[in-house]
């Protein structure tokens, strides 16, 4: 149902997890995809293993970028963008999580959530929007289902990302005339390299956690990567300011 065969996209935090799970359905649609991160290392191994799913061996392209400095966002945009400067799809993923009891955390861990979530994410929607104005686009933002619920230990996270989702609903409503939708979406618990972790020393949480759930599972990167398909196609053409 999606032909992306003239499509760039970009994709932060696209060398692992969900970001590589995003790349995988945007590549299978026939888009060209950049994914970017701060490592190059990670970037350049994942660009390797994407090439199977490409008709052209510069449909992956890898930008080094610290999504919380400006001219890193810019220079990736540029990367991810055709030879017009021309972005048609950009996915605000690169984020990070830190936990911990609220009365011990200090103010410089819960500063870096915010900076990387949500100064991140404000930085990835500015500048695709910038490439955007003439030609409108789709720009998609991983949120959190903590960022409607909250958690113990996650008040870093959980506010980021409620931020996250109020920034998505004030922006799209100002880049609405442009043409540019933005949505973001809220995955519960997928497993990935981010949650690892939980999966091997905390699987009683896990369990937790699947209990809640109401297909008792927990979801996969590609899933979130569907989402982004669909809201990046024309079935989604009314679709924008959602968390």
């Amino acid at each position: 149902m999606h032909d992306f065969a003239e499509k760039y996209a970009s994709v932060t935090g696209g060398g692992t997890g969900i970001g590589r799970g995003i790349a995988i359905r945007l590549l299978e649609a026939g888009a060209k995809v950049t994914i970017a991160g701060r490592r190059e290392d990670v970037l350049t191994a994942a660009a390797s293993d994407l090439q199977s799913l490409c008709a052209e061996p510069d449909d992956v392209k890898i930008a080094v970028c610290d999504v919380t400095k400006e001219d890193d966002v810019h220079r990736a945009v540029a990367i991810a963008s055709n030879a017009d400067g021309v972005l048609d799809i950009s996915v605000a993923n690169g984020g990070i999580g830190a936990g911990g009891p609220f009365l011990t955390m200090d103010a410089d861990t819960f500063r870096s959530v915010l900076e990387v979530n949500v100064i991140g994410a404000f930085n990835t929607i500015q500048a695709s929007a910038a490439t955007m104005r003439l030609n409108g686009g789709s720009i998609i933002a991983i949120s959190s289902i903590a960022g409607a619920l909250g958690g113990r230990f996650r008040a870093a996270y959980s506010s980021s990302k409620a931020a996250l989702d109020m920034l998505v609903r004030s922006s799209a409503d100002e880049l609405g005339g442009f043409g540019i939708r933005i949505n973001s979406i809220r995955p519960g618990v997928v497993k990935s390299e981010a949650t690892a972790m939980m999966f091997e020393y905390l699987p009683h949480v896990i369990d937790d956690y699947k209990k809640n759930m109401p297909l008792g599972r927990v979801g996969e990167p590609e899933e979130v990567g569907d989402a982004v398909v669909w809201l990046s196609g024309e079935q989604a053409s009314w679709a924008t300011a959602h968390n």
